[in-house]
């Protein structure tokens, strides 16, 4: 990577043999995250980019939040892969915004699709979606989690970074900087961000926002599991029908 390394990054005192998902340990995990916790979201991807060896890539959805570690990345790794699943079901402005995006920023994208066409996959299993919890999760491993570990495969990724906040849901509220996740790193450079620093950010760079933001959508996924948040609603009920929280592939749930 060429980011440009800030000075005075917090050293690592866990020898740089060890910075090896195989051989670390809970403790050196817990004291590689304690050396994390001070610095900024800048200096952590800078932290990443010089201590975790290997490929690194950023994934996205393109979601109502995106821009802020897109435009992170961009500014700090700014030839970083930058991975997008397409489930083929995602909003007409979800793929007009990642154009944008990705022009704006000059993403280096990378664009990953289920090997079964939406279509083939709707004549052979149905509307998996109509078809409870269980249909949602076989769904969100066709479309999602397979071709996700497609493109970490494809790419050789060795430290996957993700935009995930601790703050967005229970799921996520224990979520460290810095994990490890089917043998490589993971890494969640803005774990601890509230929505107010989200929303600064986004002021702050002049970042175009999703275009169903101010339709109220707070989360945005597929057009068919995705609704806008209705007075009374709790957020994690606008998406898939409030059966689910997660789509697999972050977390197993």
């Amino acid at each position: 990577m060429n980011a440009q390394l800030a000075p005075h990054l917090a050293p690592v005192s866990v020898s740089a043999r060890a910075l090896d998902p195989a051989s670390l340990t809970a403790d050196d995990l817990a004291e590689l995250n304690a050396t994390l916790i001070p610095l900024n979201a800048q200096q952590r991807i800078q932290w990443a980019l010089q201590h975790l060896p290997g490929v690194h890539a950023l994934s996205t959805s393109f979601g109502v939040q995106s821009a802020v570690s897109l435009h992170l990345f961009a500014t700090t790794a700014p030839n970083i892969p930058v991975i997008m699943v397409d489930t083929g079901y995602l909003f007409p402005e979800t793929y007009r915004y990642a154009d944008q995006l990705t022009g704006l920023l000059g993403l280096n994208l990378q664009v990953y699709q289920a090997q079964l066409s939406s279509s083939w996959m709707e004549t052979r299993l149905g509307k998996l979606w109509d078809a409870g919890s269980d249909g949602i999760a076989r769904y969100n491993q066709l479309r999602k989690v397979q071709p996700m570990q497609r493109a970490l495969q494809d790419l050789n990724v060795r430290c996957w970074h993700a935009g995930l906040r601790r703050e967005q849901s229970a799921s996520r509220k224990h979520i460290a900087i810095l994990e490890i996740k089917d043998g490589r790193f993971k890494f969640h450079p803005i774990a601890d961000w509230s929505d107010i620093d989200i929303g600064a950010y986004i002021l702050q760079h002049d970042l175009p926002e999703h275009p169903l933001l101010q339709q109220g959508y707070v989360s945005v996924g597929d057009v068919h599991t995705t609704r806008p948040l209705q007075p009374g609603m709790d957020a994690s009920s606008t998406r898939f029908f409030g059966l689910r929280r997660e789509c697999g592939l972050h977390f197993d749930l």
